[in-house]
């Protein structure tokens, strides 16, 4: 596995604007160069993409930091190697057999990049979304940190869903924006995928935008991981619900 991302800075704030995994042949390295010819190609080396919460990303030398600048990062607007942690640790196990040699992309609802976020950030995401399709200023920059939804583009044959379960009660804009991503993804051609749970069946879980994330903590770590691990078992993709 070879993880990439290219990042973009605006008020003091990163954004992870691009992410990619790459799983590898054996005995096999890419670089970035490498990478960008196969971007160019999308169709054939983009299996899929998987929508996440918010990255909590570090490139190669740096640790994760609030505003990477401060620490000398310089390469801004063009891609670099990235940290593997514990999310890419997981997609890994469930990716690299059915999907080696291929990129799979990784896309965010919020492409602010802060690991541990404290919870006033979400906060924020929740006024900004109330202000986005107005002329009002927002906190985060509208077009590094949020998904222009009618006009996303997705590459590959599979869209899998792990944003998330819990929407805290106070931040309905967010939920909807959940919602609203899913509507738009049900019209396009891709094979949607995700883990749910007994707490609702699938259409349902559509509706509401649930989808737990690939990634827990706790009793349900192990459980949530081979969940993962099953959907995209013999490289076709399966929704997948928790015992």
């Amino acid at each position: 596995m070879q993880i990439f991302g290219k990042y973009k800075t605006n008020f003091d704030m990163d954004y992870l604007v691009e992410h990619y995994i790459y799983f590898n042949e054996e005995d096999e390295s890419i670089t970035t160069a490498d990478l960008e010819n196969m971007l160019k190609k999308k169709r054939k080396t983009v299996a899929g993409t998987i929508f996440l919460y918010h990255p909590e990303t570090s490139p190669k030398g740096f640790k994760p930091s609030k505003f990477l600048q401060e620490d000398g990062f310089e390469q801004y607007d063009e891609f670099v190697e990235l940290n593997d942690n514990p999310m890419s640790h997981i997609l890994n196990a469930g990716l690299k057999h059915p999907y080696k040699g291929k990129l799979v992309e990784i896309k965010y609802l919020f492409n602010y990049n802060r690991e541990n976020a404290p919870a006033f950030v979400f906060d924020e995401f929740e006024k900004d979304l109330e202000k986005l399709k107005s002329m009002q200023l927002t906190r985060h920059d509208k077009e590094l940190n949020y998904i222009d939804i009618p006009n996303i583009r997705l590459s590959g044959k599979f869209v899998y869903f792990g944003i998330g379960h819990k929407y805290e009660r106070d931040h309905t804009a967010i939920n909807y924006y959940a919602r609203d991503l899913t509507e738009h993804i049900k019209k396009l051609d891709k094979q949607i995928v995700f883990i749910y749970d007994r707490n609702h069946d699938i259409d349902e879980a559509m509706d509401i935008a649930y989808f737990i994330s690939p990634l827990m903590g706790g009793k349900n770590r192990e459980l949530v991981a081979n969940a993962f691990k099953e959907i995209f078992a013999d490289g076709t993709p399966k929704m997948v619900r928790l015992p």
